[in-house]
């Protein structure tokens, strides 16, 4: 009778064999689980940096495209005049637009829409090695027709290059005289 009951349990060996069976199994599903969160994490930032960077596309070329002029351009920012009221005249506290590199306290830079809003709008964010150029850098800012914005932007660890180029649509140009004076009067 003693024969039977030993034979009816398991040994200890087997015990411990199961035991690393299903140790190993376990480890290979954690270890699963995490890659699969660390790819969902990174997709997840590839995903909401795109979005941003469709937006600011959107968004500047809109405001770029249907600008009337280049009113003031630097190495840090771009000043635009949007004639909202349609008549041909600049007013400083409504009309001007500018898209703006800001410097962060830790170094990282964001690209910044200012109108009249009391808060800047963020087109960008952590973004580095913002640069604007211009069709003729040596013409004033007010004969200028096409902008293009470059900034590097981070996506999961990597830096990839980003340009912005368009070409003023409406441009008033033809109102200005060599100067960057109108020489269209109310009269005209």
């Amino acid at each position: 009778m003693r024969n039977k009951i030993h034979k009816r349990g398991f040994t200890l060996v087997e015990l411990l064999v199961a035991l690393m069976v299903g140790s190993i199994i376990l480890a290979a599903v954690a270890t699963l689980a995490y890659a699969l969160g660390k790819v969902n994490d990174g997709s997840n930032d590839t995903a909401v940096k795109q979005a941003q960077l469709r937006y600011a596309t959107l968004r500047i070329s809109e405001l770029i495209k249907y600008s009337k002029l280049v009113h003031a351009a630097s190495e840090s920012e771009i000043s635009l005049w949007l004639d909202y009221n349609k008549d041909e005249h600049l007013d400083e506290s409504t009309e001007l637009v500018v898209i703006r590199k800001v410097v962060l306290e830790n170094g990282d830079m964001q690209l910044c829409e200012f109108n009249s809003a009391p808060e800047p709008v963020v087109l960008i964010r952590q973004c580095g090695n913002v640069q604007f150029r211009f069709d003729e850098p040596s013409l004033p800012p007010m004969k200028r027709k096409f902008v293009s914005i470059s900034f590097d932007l981070v996506e999961n660890g990597v830096a990839h290059r980003y340009q912005i180029s368009t070409t003023l649509r409406c441009w008033a140009g033809y109102l200005l005289n060599s100067s960057g004076n109108a020489i269209v009067s109310d009269e005209d």
